[in-house]
C-alpha cells in the first residue's frame, strides 16, 4: 500500500500545484519519488511530529492539502491536541497518513501497535477514515480525498498486500464496497475495514466461495446514516477489523443502527483482543492471538 500510496499521490500532484507532503523524518525509499518530483512541496519536519501537523494545518490554512506521513502511532496519538484543534476544529484539508495500521509493525512492539487509531479520529467530527484493504482501495481513497479535501486520516498497510480488484473501485464514504460474493441479500456478509480484506478473502476461500465479501474504506461519524439501508440487506453482517473492539468499526456500524433493535441483531463483530496490546510478534502471529483468525 505505501508505494501505491506515494505512486498516486505523485500522480496526482502532476494536476494539483497545491498538493504537500510533509514526513517525520522517515519514509525513506518510500517518499524519495515526491521529494525528487516536488521539492518546493516536500518538508522533512524531523522527529517532531507535533510540530509536523502544526505546520500542516499553516500550510492547509494557505491553500495547501497537506498529508502527514509517519509510522502507526506518531503521526496520531503523538499529535491528538494538534489535529483536534488546529486541523479538525477548522476544517483544514489535511490528511494525516499512518503507515504500518493495526499489528503491521507488530515485532517493535506497543508503540508501533496501530489497535486504538480508530477511536481516535472517530471522535472527530469532521474526519473522514480512509482504511484501504489493498493497492486499488488506495489510489480510490486518495482520489477522493484529493477531490474533498477535508480533515482525514489514511491508515495504510506497509507493502506487499494482494490486490482484490480488477480496477480502482468508486468509493463513497459509508457505501459497502463489494469484493466478493452476492450483490445484494445473502445469509451472511464479511464487512472489512483496512487490511483486514485480506484475512476476509481467506475467510471466504475457507468457506467455499459461498461468503460474501464487503469493504467499507471510507467511513465518517456523518456516513452513519446510510447503513441501515445496507445492513438490511443481509441476515448476518460480521464485521472484522485489526483494531480493539471498543471505540472500533464494529462499535460504530452498532451506533448507526441505535434504535432499529431488528437491524442490530444481524450485526456481529469481530475484533482485537486487548491481549495484543502487551505482545511482540509478527502481524500474522499477533492477529491470530487477538482472535483474527481465517476459520
Amino acid at each position: 500500500m505505501r508505494n501505491a500510496f506515494i505512486d498516486e499521490l505523485v500522480t496526482l500532484a502532476e494536476v494539483n500545484p497545491q498538493i504537500a507532503l510533509v514526513v517525520g523524518d522517515l519514509g525513506y525509499s518510500v517518499v524519495e519519488p515526491f521529494a525528487e518530483r516536488f521539492p518546493d512541496r516536500f518538508i522533512n519536519a524531523g522527529v517532531a511530529e507535533q510540530n509536523m501537523t502544526g505546520l500542516a494545518a499553516g500550510m492547509a490554512s494557505e491553500g495547501y492539502h497537506v498529508f502527514t506521513y509517519s509510522i502507526a502511532n506518531f503521526p496520531s496519538f503523538r499529535c491528538a491536541e494538534q489535529i483536534r484543534n488546529d486541523v479538525d476544529y477548522h476544517k483544514l484539508p489535511v490528511t494525516v497518513v499512518a503507515v504500518g495500521g493495526g499489528l503491521a509493525y507488530g515485532a517493535l512492539g506497543y508503540s508501533h501497535h496501530a489497535v486504538q487509531d480508530y477511536a481516535l479520529f472517530r471522535s472527530f467530527p469532521n474526519v473522514v477514515i480512509a482504511a484501504p484493504g489493498d493497492p486499488a482501495e488506495t489510489r480510490a481513497c486518495l482520489r477522493w480525498l484529493v477531490a474533498n479535501p477535508q480533515p482525514s486520516y489514511l491508515r495504510l498497510g506497509k507493502a506487499g498486500e494482494p490486490s482484490f480488484h480488477s480496477g480502482i473501485p468508486d468509493l463513497q464514504p459509508g457505501r459497502w464496497n463489494r469484493v466478493a460474493g452476492a450483490v445484494d441479500g445473502g445469509k451472511q456478509t464479511l464487512l472489512t475495514t483496512g487490511a483486514t480484506l485480506a484475512l476476509g478473502m481467506k475467510r471466504r476461500e475457507s468457506a467455499g466461495g459461498r461468503l460474501a465479501v464487503h469493504s467499507m474504506p471510507l467511513w465518517s461519524m456523518q456516513a452513519k446514516v446510510l447503513q441501515a439501508e445496507q445492513v438490511q440487506n443481509h441476515d448476518v453482517v460480521r464485521t472484522m477489523e485489526d483494531h480493539l473492539q471498543d471505540a472500533g468499526f464494529g462499535s460504530w456500524l452498532l451506533e448507526a443502527l441505535a434504535g432499529k433493535p431488528d437491524l442490530i441483531s444481524r450485526v456481529r463483530l469481530e475484533a482485537l483482543d486487548s491481549r495484543v496490546c502487551g505482545t511482540v510478534g509478527s502481524q500474522a502471529v499477533l492477529n491470530a492471538w487477538g482472535g483474527l483468525g481465517e476459520q
